[in-house]
């Protein structure tokens, strides 16, 4: 059966993914892909007479029933076209099935999954992964605009931008859980933002990507993090592996629901490697667990996971051995980029490319003490 990967793009509002999606068809029909795209279905329906913002609670459930169903029906049509295909084929879907939950409250959700005959879990496992655009109303309002989309309703103005920020916030809460969620911060050059997107795809596709260090640094937490803090319990174990390469279980827990991720990080080169993720069940995780190296302990850390004007950090609170260390990593920060500490961190040290500090070291250095 053909390999076939679907791929979510989202994000707030004016986040780029138009953008994006010719980028993403135009790179990876290149080097031999298939690439579908499924539209996003909201603003079909919003042409085509359906109003998002009405008062009718009836009219808008049902709206909201069928941008479910007709999303799911385009995704499974695409799919079995994909397996008729003889060469590798991407599936890229212009906002996902739980993109829908955010613009509604739990209850109606849990009314409209339940009609639908699927389950919030469900729909989340329909994709290989799902990439974040941050919107521009957050750390870059001055490329906000509504000119792409007649049909936006956050308006280009202090009400608009606000209104875009919580959407942007509701949205990546909304997929919170997935495997492999990944945020694409906004920066000043928009290009280093679609390089971005092609690099994430291109580790979904298992490509060789350049070897590339997060900043990191040890930091002490001063003042309330943010509430919209996605937060998560991590338990890390290191599996024995060849020279080379690294072998890793992880366990994560979100609100005592628990994702099981198998991940191998192996170098091609010198400046390259290949990373593998794969998600696996609770039985696989604990046969697996019989292979946890003997030289490692198994790292414990709660993570606060938030985006800060228009940039993605996470806030690691390490346990057990390693209580009092806490670590801040950026992602997707370009070099010569500032980086925009949040107030509430102090910043005790830059070990941006420190060995010493990565989690499977400090797995090993634990393991001595």
């Amino acid at each position: 059966m053909n390999d076939i990967k679907k791929i979510v793009l989202t994000g707030g509002p004016c986040a780029g993914k138009t953008t994006a999606l010719v980028r993403v068809i135009e790179h990876f029909s290149s080097l031999g892909f298939k690439v579908f795209t499924i539209p996003e279905v909201p603003t079909l329906f919003t042409q085509a007479g359906m109003n998002y913002l009405t008062k009718n609670e009836g009219f808008f459930y049902e709206g909201e029933k069928a941008t479910l169903e007709i999303q799911l029906a385009l995704e499974d049509k695409f799919q079995r076209m994909a397996q008729e295909c003889s060469q590798p084929c991407i599936i890229v879907c212009d906002r996902g099935a739980m993109d829908i939950s955010a613009y509604m409250a739990p209850e109606m959700w849990a009314d409209i999954t339940r009609a639908v005959g699927t389950t919030t879990a469900e729909l989340r496992e329909r994709y290989d992964a799902v990439l974040h655009l941050v919107s521009a109303a957050d750390g870059a309002e001055q490329y906000y605009t509504t000119a792409n989309n007649a049909q936006r309703y956050e308006q280009m103005n202090e009400e608009g931008l606000r209104i875009a920020r919580s959407l942007d916030k509701k949205v990546i809460h909304a997929w919170k859980g997935h495997p492999h969620l990944r945020v694409i911060n906004n920066h000043d050059d928009f290009d280093t933002k679609m390089r971005r997107v092609l690099k994430e795809i291109s580790s979904v596709l298992c490509l060789p990507q350049p070897i590339e260090e997060e900043r990191k640094y040890i930091v002490e937490i001063d003042g309330q993090l943010p509430d919209d803090c996605i937060e998560s319990d991590i338990v890390q174990t290191y599996l024995q592996s060849e020279p080379d390469c690294e072998v890793r279980l992880r366990k994560r827990g979100f609100d005592g629901k628990f994702v099981y991720v198998h991940t191998t990080k192996k170098k091609t080169s010198a400046h390259e490697e290949l990373v593998t993720e794969r998600q696996i069940n609770l039985s696989l995780y604990e046969m697996m667990l019989g292979l946890a190296d003997p030289q490692c302990t198994t790292i414990e850390k709660h993570r606060h996971s938030f985006i800060w004007q228009g940039q993605y950090f996470e806030v690691d609170t390490y346990q057990g051995a390693l209580t009092g260390l806490v670590i801040l990593e950026t992602k997707g920060i370009a070099d010569g980029e500032p980086v925009k500490f949040p107030p509430f961190l102090n910043v005790v040290r830059d070990i941006t490319g420190d060995q010493e500090y990565y989690n499977h070291n400090l797995a090993k250095k634990n393991h001595k003490e």
